[in-house]
């Protein structure tokens, strides 16, 4: 039977060293962010939807998006940004959509690493979700060192996602990396083993 299973996490929460871990041990997984950045590029869905929008303004010299100029104009107006999550999240569905049928001929089980899972409603392409979790107070810790963010940086950041606490209700496997990475490497052991962690209360 085929598995589907959606992996989400937080800023700095260890979700990359889940997944980077899942491809050592020959398994596909789906990067949502960098599917983003390929329909960005020149001649990509969204780069022509962007640019149909927005007009040849919003272009470089080299033929990439003027991204600061792109944010500013997306987020100065309510209307913008409401035509933006729509168009975009439609091409960005549309395409992840295509890539889990592709996958699904071949694989066994595979994954999708989608930061926004829940947030935009991606739970129900999944048998299982897991969510690589971390307390606030260790992910903030984490975030001002990885980015080199002074503490009010990092807290606003984090403060433009869903809390952790709220994603840890939704998923189906938490997987705790408060500790090391070790620690957090043998939880993803036992799930693909089949195994349950039981001590969710």
């Amino acid at each position: 039977m085929r598995k589907i299973i959606g992996i989400t996490g937080g800023i700095a929460s260890g979700k990359s060293t889940v997944t980077n871990f899942l491809r050592q041990q020959g398994f596909q997984v789906v990067d949502a962010d960098a599917v983003v950045h390929q329909l960005q590029k020149p001649g990509g869905r969204l780069f022509e939807a962007l640019v149909q929008h927005f007009g040849q303004e919003i272009i470089l010299e080299n033929g990439e998006l003027n991204r600061p100029l792109l944010a500013s104009l997306i987020f100065s107006n309510p209307e913008e940004q409401k035509w933006s999550k729509q168009i975009q999240g439609e091409i960005i569905r549309e395409e992840l959509a295509t890539l889990r049928e592709q996958l699904a001929q071949t694989e066994e089980i595979f994954f999708m690493d989608i930061p926004l899972l829940f947030e935009q409603d991606y739970s129900d392409w999944f048998a299982e979700t897991w969510l690589v979790y971390v307390d606030r107070d260790t992910q903030v810790e984490r975030l001002m060192k990885r980015d080199q963010l002074s503490k009010d940086e990092a807290e606003s950041r984090l403060a433009a996602q869903w809390p952790l606490e709220k994603k840890k209700d939704l998923a189906s496997q938490v997987l705790d990396n408060n500790g090391n990475q070790n620690q957090l490497l043998n939880q993803v052991h036992i799930l693909l083993e089949g195994g349950r962690q039981d001590d969710r209360d």
